[in-house]
C-alpha cells in the first residue's frame, strides 16, 4: 500500500465524483431540480451589524455530561498539481492518541485500501442471509421472500451494541437507504421493471438486526435470536402530534396512527437506553403518479413541492405496483414518511415507532445527548441545500436501570423542537463567496435555536410558529422552519457531541447553488459560492437552552487552494477531505469524518480529525472505499473500527450487466454493499 506525502493531491474538476444514476436513485435527483426552499430568510449580512459579541456563550459556562452519545455510533476549485515532494516548513506536530498511522494517499483503487498495519475483513454484504430459512446470495434468482431473510441494500448506518454477559458479541443494527435496480438485477428494463423486482426492492431496504461475534479474523454474522428485517411494510406505530391527524389518515389506516413501512432511511445514531434511531430522509422519490394525472391544488401544491413530492412517474415505478405510492389514490401517504424511527433491537417482537415530535423533514440522522439533569437533547439535520438544522429538548428525563426502558421509549414524543438561525458579526464584506479566511483568522458566531413546536402526553401539541397549527407545525415542518426565519444552510447532514467536551460538530456536504442567481448569498457559516466539497461546523450549545456559539472547524477541499480552512492548522500537513457526511468520536474525543461524494478526483473514505491543542484541524485519512463507493456509518471503538461501503462501482455508463467494480468477491463476482471491519492485531486503532 502507497503511504501518502501529506500534500499530494490528485488532479480534478471540482464537482463531486457522486454518479449521477447514485442521485436518481438516492435522492430522486434532487440537485438537477429545484431548490425546495423559496422562504427569502435573511442572510448574515443582513444582522451581522446588530449581533453584539456580548451575547457569545463561554465555552467554559455549560456544565453537561455526555451520556452514551455517537454511534456505538468555488470550492475544489483549483487545479493545481501540488508537488508532491514538497515539504512543510512547520515542524510536524506528533500525532495526538488515535491519530497514530500512517495516512492512507488519494486512490481510485477497487479496494479498502486502510492504514499500513492494520487488517480488513468484509463483516457481511448484501443478500446473506440473516434469518432461519434464508437462501444464499444468488444474483441472478433474487425474489421478495428471499431477500427479506437477507441482508438488505446499500447498507447506510450502522450501530454495534454490545451484548450483555456475553463477551465478544454484538448486535449490528443497519440501515439500508435505497435501491439501485440495474446493479441489482441482470438484464433491469428501467421503463419496464418486473413485479418480482419490486418486491425485492420492497425487501432490500429499511433496517436490519445481526448478531456477530468479534473473532481473530474481524466480525463474523451469527444466526442469532436477536437477528430481524425491517422492510417497506413492517408495521410501524406513528407517535406524537401527528398521529391520528388528518393529514396522515390514509383508507388502509383510517385512524392514523399505524404505517406500512420505513425506506430511505440514512443515518441515524445509538440512544443511552440502548435503542436504535434512523433518518427518513430522501423518501419523496418513492412516490409519483401516472404522466397527465391531476394536479393537486394550490395548497397542496406548495406542501408537495416544499418536500420534492411530484406527481409524476418516478425512477422506481413503484405507484404502478402499490396504490399507496401513488399520490392520485394516496394523497397522505407521503406525509407518513419523512420522520425519526426507533427501533429498539433487544425485542424483535417490538413495533417500531416514528417520533412525529422532531418533526418532518429530510432527517439524515438523529444523535442524542443527554445533559447533567437527564435532560435528552436530540439533534438532526435536514439532507437538502439551503435547508437547516434542528434540536428537540425532551421535557422528560433519562431513566437508568433495567426497568426504564418504557419509560425512556417515550421521551422524544414529549418535548420542544427548535429550528436554527446563526449569526456573525464578521463584516459582509469579508464574506465575499471565495472561502478567503477572514480577518479574525476564523469563520465564528453566535446563535439561537428559534422554538417550533411543543409536544405533550398523549399527543397534545401547541405550535409555537404564529399562523401554524401543531399538527402542521409536526407534518410540514420545513414550513414552520421557514417562518420562524431559520438559517439556511449547506445541506446539513450528520450531528455529534463530542462525549468529552459536550461540543456539537456537524456535517455540511456541500451545496453548488450558493450564491447562484435567486439563491441564497454566502455567509459566515457557509462562506463559498459553488461550495462542492463542503464544511464541518463546531456548536458549542447550551443544550437544554436555546443560545449557542459556533465556529467552523473545517472547510473542506484542496489542501492548497484559498478557499480552504483546516481549523488553522498546517494546510501542508493534511490529508485532502472533501464532502463530509457522517460523523463518529473514539475514545480519545478525535472526530472522525465518513465523505461521500469527493469531489478531489479519489475515492470517498474515513478521516480522523483532531479537536484540540496544537494539532487542532489535523485530518488524516484512515481508509478508502472502492471506486464508486461511499463511506458510510462508522464506528470507531479502541480497538475496531467498521464502515459501511454503500454502492460499490455505480457508475452512469455501468450497471451489474457491464461492472465498474467486483468489490468484495473479486473475479467475477458481483459488486455488493457490505459492512467492513478494520482492527490492528494485538494493538489499539491509532496509538
Amino acid at each position: 500500500m502507497a503511504l501518502v506525502p501529506l500534500n499530494l493531491l490528485m488532479s480534478h474538476d471540482g464537482k463531486s465524483r457522486r454518479a449521477h444514476v447514485t442521485c436518481v436513485y438516492k435522492c430522486g435527483d434532487a440537485c438537477s431540480k429545484p431548490v425546495p426552499n423559496r422562504s427569502d430568510n435573511e442572510y448574515f449580512r443582513d444582522v451581522a451589524a446588530a449581533v453584539s459579541r456580548r451575547s457569545i456563550l463561554q465555552a467554559g459556562g455549560v456544565a453537561v455530561l455526555a451520556v452514551g452519545a455517537g454511534s456505538a455510533l468555488a470550492a475544489c476549485s483549483s487545479n493545481s498539481q501540488p508537488d508532491p515532494t514538497a515539504a512543510s516548513s512547520a515542524a510536524p506536530a506528533a500525532p495526538p492518541p488515535g491519530m497514530n498511522f500512517a495516512s492512507v494517499a488519494p486512490n481510485r483503487e477497487d479496494a479498502v485500501v486502510v492504514a499500513d498495519g492494520y487488517r480488513q475483513a468484509v463483516v457481511i454484504s448484501w443478500g446473506d442471509p440473516i434469518l432461519p430459512g434464508a437462501p444464499a446470495f444468488d444474483v441472478a434468482g433474487q425474489t421478495g421472500a428471499a431477500q427479506r431473510g437477507q441482508f438488505g441494500f446499500n447498507n447506510d448506518f450502522a450501530g454495534l451494541l454490545p451484548i450483555p454477559g456475553r463477551p465478544n458479541r454484538f448486535l449490528l443494527v443497519t440501515n439500508f437507504e435505497y435501491v439501485t435496480p440495474q446493479f441489482m438485477f441482470p438484464g433491469y428494463q428501467a421503463d419496464a421493471p418486473t413485479r418480482e423486482q419490486f418486491e425485492v426492492e420492497i425487501a432490500a431496504v429499511g433496517m436490519g438486526v445481526v448478531e456477530v461475534e468479534r473473532t481473530a479474523d474481524g466480525l463474523k454474522p451469527v444466526m442469532g435470536a436477536y437477528n430481524r428485517r425491517i422492510t417497506a411494510d413492517t408495521p410501524f406505530t406513528l407517535t406524537g402530534p401527528a398521529a391520528g391527524s388528518d393529514f396522515v389518515k390514509t383508507p388502509a389506516d383510517p385512524t392514523g396512527r399505524t404505517v406500512a413501512g420505513t425506506f430511505a432511511n440514512c443515518s441515524g445514531g445509538v440512544t443511552p437506553w440502548g435503542t436504535v434511531l434512523s433518518g427518513e430522509e430522501n423518501f419523496h422519490e418513492y412516490f409519483g403518479a401516472a404522466a397527465g394525472s391531476p394536479k393537486p391544488g394550490p395548497v397542496d401544491a406548495d406542501r408537495l413541492d416544499r418536500y420534492g413530492v411530484a406527481p409524476e412517474p418516478t425512477a422506481l415505478k413503484w405507484e404502478t405496483f402499490d396504490p399507496r405510492f401513488d399520490l392520485t389514490e394516496t394523497p397522505n401517504e407521503a406525509n407518513r414518511f419523512g420522520y425519526v424511527v426507533e427501533l429498539n433491537p433487544w425485542d424483535p417482537a417490538s413495533t417500531p415507532v416514528k417520533h412525529t415530535a422532531l418533526g418532518r423533514l429530510k432527517h439524515e440522522a438523529a444523535t442524542i445527548y443527554v445533559t447533567g439533569d437527564g435532560t435528552v437533547v436530540a439533534y438532526t439535520g435536514d439532507d437538502q441545500r439551503f435547508d437547516y438544522m434542528y434540536k428537540f429538548v425532551s421535557s422528560k428525563k433519562i431513566q437508568t436501570g433495567a426497568s426504564a426502558m418504557a419509560h425512556n421509549l417515550t421521551i422524544l414524543d414529549e418535548g420542544t423542537l427548535y429550528v436554527a438561525k446563526l449569526s456573525s458579526d464578521i463584516p459582509a464584506g469579508q464574506i465575499d463567496g471565495s472561502g478567503a479566511v477572514p480577518a479574525k483568522g476564523s469563520f465564528s458566531g453566535t446563535g439561537t435555536w428559534i422554538p417550533l413546536l411543543r409536544s405533550g402526553p398523549g399527543g397534545a401539541a401547541e405550535s409555537l410558529v404564529p399562523g401554524v397549527t401543531a399538527q402542521e407545525a409536526a407534518v410540514f415542518t420545513r414550513m414552520a422552519a421557514d417562518k420562524a426565519g431559520a438559517t439556511k444552510m449547506d445541506r446539513p447532514e450528520d450531528f455529534e457531541a463530542n462525549p468529552k467536551t459536550g461540543k456539537v460538530y456537524v456535517a455540511l456536504t456541500n451545496n453548488d447553488k450558493r450564491g447562484a442567481p435567486g439563491e441564497a448569498a454566502p455567509d459566515a457559516a457557509n462562506p463559498r459560492n459553488d461550495n462542492k466539497s463542503g464544511q464541518v461546523l463546531e456548536i458549542t450549545d447550551n443544550h437544554a437552552g436555546t443560545d449557542f456559539v459556533w465556529e467552523l472547524l473545517l472547510v473542506c477541499g484542496d489542501p492548497k487552494a484559498a478557499d480552504t480552512y483546516y481549523g488553522g492548522f498546517d494546510k501542508d500537513g493534511v490529508s485532502p477531505i472533501s464532502c463530509p457526511d457522517n460523523l463518529a468520536f473514539d475514545d480519545h474525543g478525535n472526530l472522525w469524518i465518513s465523505t461521500d461524494g469527493n469531489a478531489l478526483d479519489s475515492n470517498d473514505g474515513l478521516f480522523a480529525v483532531a479537536l484540540d491543542g496544537p494539532n487542532r484541524g489535523e485530518v488524516k485519512q484512515f481508509l478508502t472505499v472502492p471506486v464508486g463507493a461511499e463511506t458510510c456509518g462508522p464506528v470507531v471503538t479502541d480497538d475496531l473500527v467498521t464502515v459501511c461501503v454503500q454502492h460499490p462501482g455505480e457508475n452512469d455508463d455501468n450497471s451489474i450487466d457491464n461492472p465498474q467494480s467486483r468489490w468484495p468477491e473479486g473475479g467475477n463476482g458481483t459488486a455488493r454493499p457490505s459492512v467492513v471491519a478494520v482492527w490492528r492485531d494485538g494493538g489499539r486503532i491509532g496509538v
